[in-house]
């Protein structure tokens, strides 16, 4: 006896093709699985580093404002008090600009070296028909972000004329933002603000090319800022 066997081509196909749709499937869900959770530490990430920079980023804003300001539409915050003093000299007096500075440095109390010290030679000058010697000239300045001293002194005098200028809360903050006569871990903090705002541009840009499908308004968004930034630029440096 023959056993005929039929087999059912059509079944077989859908079978195959129902195994390819499966494997699509799995690679389509394992693709989305990764993207959800790449923008997910991407958001987290992002989250973060505007944490980190928030206080010293507001410090910036607001003396960016001020700094920006300080010519154009000028915003007066930032005041100097100044005072001038004529300060005795030891006997016997410093013999050079750098024991000056020593000399000053204890006599102020100044809690830091100074920053310049400055010494002009003897020289003659004219005066009318007449040449004269006009002494040795030296200046030395101590600096901070509060605070700036400087000393004049005309070699012979008997007396030091010292000049400070005290800057108020806003002052103080404009030189922070300007990284006047601050130290080393300072500057290092800034620089990582401006790597957090570096950072939270791409990650910014990046999250909204992920998470909006506008992007073509975001690409005109993008552009007119660009546009703006480089036409403004162009205009002020012609």
């Amino acid at each position: 006896m023959t056993t005929i066997v039929q087999l059912n081509p059509s079944r077989n196909v859908r079978a195959a093709n129902g195994a390819d749709n499966d494997l699509v499937d799995s690679k389509d869900r394992d693709l989305r699985s990764r993207r959800a959770v790449f923008l997910k530490w991407l958001r987290k990430t992002h989250g973060w580093i505007g944490l980190w920079g928030a206080a010293i980023g507001l410090c910036f804003g607001v003396t960016g404002i001020l700094l920006n300001h300080r010519t154009v539409l000028k915003i007066p915050a930032a005041q100097v008090q100044e005072t001038m003093l004529q300060i005795p000299l030891p006997s016997p007096a410093p013999a050079n600009s750098k024991e000056m500075a020593s000399w000053l440095q204890k006599e102020l109390m100044v809690d830091r070296p100074a920053s310049r010290e400055r010494s002009e030679p003897s020289k003659p000058v004219a005066w009318g028909d007449k040449t004269l010697k006009q002494p040795a000239h030296w200046t030395i300045t101590f600096s901070s972000p509060q605070a700036n001293l400087q000393a004049e002194y005309w070699v012979g005098n008997a007396f030091v004329t010292v000049k400070r200028s005290d800057q108020n809360i806003f002052g103080t903050l404009n030189n922070l933002h300007k990284g006047n006569n601050v130290g080393i871990p300072w500057v290092l903090l800034a620089d990582t603000l401006a790597g957090s705002i570096i950072l939270l541009s791409l990650t910014g840009v990046i999250l909204w090319t992920q998470l909006n499908r506008r992007r073509m308004l975001g690409f005109g968004i993008g552009l007119t800022s660009l546009t703006l930034l480089i036409g403004f630029a162009m205009q002020e440096l012609m």
